[in-house]
């Protein structure tokens, strides 16, 4: 024995899994522990709970009494975001997603990024995103810095 992770497990302490309906000799032949007959016995759905999931007993079910509403815009676009008090504590004179991708504040820096105005902003850097709230915007050119909208 050369370590904890080596000793070998007490007799008895593995069973064997039950291998069901195999034979009158395993104890769980013919019916495999189910008993006779009954729902409980078939395959499917039974007991409290255990039907299929929606179904209220031939009851019309709740998502088809409610009505439909509303759409998915295909062209929706899913943006990043960046809050300005987090760009506040890069050093960079110049953050590009790129930038922003290896400080680990966004995923991935071919996808959309929007820079929002959370926070106090008072450094002169250029700053390059995909989209700017008015707030991010203006308080990036207070502090003397650029915007680049990117396409």
């Amino acid at each position: 024995m050369d370590g904890l992770h080596n000793l070998p497990a007490p007799e008895g302490s593995h069973r064997d899994r039950k291998r069901l309906g195999r034979g009158p000799g395993s104890g769980t032949g013919k019916t495999a522990g189910k008993g006779h007959k009954g729902s409980k016995a078939r395959a499917g759905h039974h007991g409290p709970g255990g039907g299929k999931p929606h179904f209220e007993g031939g009851q019309m079910p709740l998502q088809r009494r409610l009505p439909k509403r509303g759409f998915t815009n295909i062209n929706r676009v899913e943006y990043q975001v960046v809050n300005l008090f987090q760009l506040q504590q890069l050093e960079e004179t110049e953050i590009t997603p790129e930038v922003l991708s290896t400080r680990g504040l966004i995923g991935h820096p071919r996808r959309p990024v929007k820079v929002l105005g959370t926070g106090e902003f008072s450094r002169n850097v250029t700053v390059s995103a995909h989209a700017f709230s008015k707030s991010a915007r203006d308080k990036i050119e207070g502090a003397g810095g650029s915007v680049q909208e990117l396409g």
